[in-house]
């Protein structure tokens, strides 16, 4: 079974990997959070990484993989823009109001007029708004008495190399429409040099000497793009899936050996698991895409519980704020981020009439 022959539409298991992975970030941050120390993650002094690390990669192989689709499908550069641009910026500008205006300001060992007088409030509010340059972790006296002094939302900060590694894409896909007839193998050629060299930096770095994480995400962005590009040369197997799940299973031994098997089979797994599963895990899909909400909603929510429930345990800090991220996530599909994609084709052409007006 070619991953090209069912590699199409939405009838995948993507939402429910991608809602594991979201879970298990939360998972992760609860330890920090309640603790106040990152070593106390399990898997962090097993194997050198945590469920969290993991679950952002797979975050940024599966994306690479559904943008991919998503920029070669419509087949327009401004369609593409408008598609990313709803689906990071609503959902964000929504949560940033609410922590800022709302979290903020109840958490604040500050006066009103103090808080929204500091320019830091705006600093943090308008940089994380943009993504351009980087994220803000703090508000001006929020969190301040809590095991992780300060940082009211560390999860953002994958969102820029996210917004980053789309306009790479879209930059690379540009540049091969100069070749014309050869776009779509200079597309592929373009997309399995950036998998080469951000993954020789980061299999060597992140061994030996991590230096950053725009490598890392970038190999896996682009890794799950060049399961797309290539998508009609690769069989989903049964037999291979199993033994893949064998040896990441017996390379648990050294954490060398799981680092390079793990980053070398983890698309392929990352594929069976979306498209070769069906039945009843594909109802998932009916309930709506909260895996995003979930992600950017947790670590505000666990860090207001650490606030408010002095020495929570990790466990009950795992489940309230799961239970309480989730219900944001719901409210912020269907109230914000599903009510924002259905813009999409609107949005892009009024762009496309105001640039052929402009032009004309």
């Amino acid at each position: 079974m070619k991953l090209s022959e069912i590699a199409h539409g939405k009838n995948n298991n993507f939402n429910l990997i991608r809602m594991l992975a979201a879970l298990a970030v939360l998972f992760t941050h609860s330890f920090a959070l309640s603790t106040g120390s990152s070593a106390a993650e399990p898997l962090r002094t097993t194997l050198g990484l945590t469920w969290g690390d993991i679950a952002v990669n797979i975050f940024f192989v599966t994306s690479g993989f559904l943008v991919t689709a998503s920029l070669l499908t419509r087949n327009n550069a401004i369609d593409f823009v408008w598609a990313r641009v709803l689906r990071i910026y609503p959902a964000l500008w929504f949560m940033l109001s609410l922590t800022v205006f709302g979290l903020g300001a109840f958490f604040t060992a500050y006066q009103f007029n103090v808080y929204f007088g500091d320019r830091i409030t705006w600093h943090y509010l308008l940089k994380n708004a943009i993504l351009i340059s980087g994220v803000h972790y703090e508000l001006p006296g929020v969190f301040q008495d809590t095991p992780t002094k300060g940082a009211v939302n560390g999860s953002l900060w994958t969102l820029v190399p996210e917004v980053r590694v789309y306009a790479l894409l879209l930059a690379v896909w540009i540049a091969a429409s100069f070749v014309r007839c050869h776009r779509l193998a200079a597309l592929r050629l373009s997309i399995i040099a950036i998998v080469a060299i951000s993954g020789a930096w980061y299999l060597y770095h992140g061994l030996f000497e991590p230096r950053g994480s725009f490598p890392r995400l970038t190999f896996m962005f682009f890794t799950g793009a060049r399961l797309y590009v290539l998508r009609d040369k690769m069989e989903l197997s049964r037999p291979l899936f199993w033994l893949l799940l064998a040896t990441l299973w017996l390379s648990l031994i050294s954490r060398t050996t799981f680092f390079f098997v793990f980053n070398a089979i983890l698309g392929y797994i990352l594929m069976y698991a979306a498209y070769a599963f069906g039945g009843s895990i594909r109802a998932f899909n009916r309930l709506g895409d909260y895996s995003y909400g979930v992600y950017i909603y947790a670590f505000p929510v666990q860090q207001s519980l650490v606030a408010l429930v002095h020495e929570i345990s990790v466990p009950e800090l795992m489940v309230c704020s799961a239970t309480i991220t989730l219900a944001l996530a719901v409210l912020s599909w269907h109230l914000v981020e599903k009510r924002a994609l259905g813009l999409k084709t609107v949005c892009a052409d009024r762009t496309k009439y105001w640039i052929h007006s402009w032009r004309g």
